[in-house]
């Protein structure tokens, strides 16, 4: 019994491109010619043609089928390349559906970054900025800390806010203080927090870079005021306000 490349493909429930693919790179012999130059394929054709079809829905690619035939041993080391595959697929999946339970239960837009929809009536637009923008900076670790540090210190945030681009020299001071104090705290809890973060790779640098930027158009002059001054007192150690006494 012979078979046409159409009939082998309807045959097999695969396509005649998906044949002249397997052809090309290998992993399925390419059949003898009729008189009149058409192919026949055979039952052995058939059969590994499944083999490759069962293969492919698997998850495996050819060049992996392709070096799965060579032995026993590498077809087994491709399978188990293959489950870590898709166990770090199914992880990263998991965790999609987890972000995605927490976006349901939070009825939060798309505004506020992944993981901070808990406390997201508490973020400002500028702070859910930030917090995005941070992001291409700091690690799973770093991202946790910092929705620890936002969460915990958001009723300081208050004055911050409030603060009018046109606060006088006293406002902004006193604001800065409390902020600092505010700082001191989350230094000692989150030493990494002392100084800015190091890129290592030029996309960090691009990020960190982007972050500065974005202060200017994300706070009035005041509340950039604050920010310098705080920074300033929180390292130098500083006057210190009633909370810290």
């Amino acid at each position: 019994m012979t078979w046409s490349t159409r009939q082998l493909a309807d045959l097999a429930g695969t396509t005649v491109k998906a044949i002249r693919h397997y052809h090309a790179t290998d992993v399925l012999e390419e059949p003898v010619r009729a008189a009149n130059g058409y192919k026949q394929y055979g039952t052995a054709h058939l059969v590994r043609l499944l083999q490759i079809t069962q293969l492919r829905d698997l998850g495996m690619s050819t060049a992996e089928i392709r070096a799965a035939g060579d032995s026993e041993d590498m077809f087994f080391d491709t399978v188990r390349a293959l489950d870590a595959r898709l166990a770090a697929s199914i992880e990263r999946e998991q965790k999609i559906r987890a972000d995605l339970a927490e976006l349901l239960a939070h009825r939060t837009g798309p505004d506020v970054p992944v993981g901070f929809e808990s406390i997201a009536d508490g973020l400002t637009g500028a702070d859910r900025a930030v917090i995005s923008i941070s992001a291409l900076l700091y690690d799973e670790q770093g991202m946790r800390d910092l929705h620890e540090i936002a969460e915990h210190h958001q009723d300081t945030d208050i004055a911050f806010n409030d603060l009018p681009a046109d606060a006088s020299a006293e406002a902004i001071r006193a604001v800065a203080l409390r902020l600092a104090s505010v700082l001191r705290r989350i230094h000692e809890s989150y030493p990494d927090t002392r100084n800015p973060p190091r890129p290592t790779t030029a996309r960090k640098r691009e990020a960190m870079h982007a972050l500065y930027q974005s202060l200017p158009d994300l706070y009035n002059p005041a509340q950039i005021g604050v920010l310098a001054q705080a920074y300033r007192l929180a390292q130098d150690d500083g006057p210190r306000d009633d909370a810290d006494a």
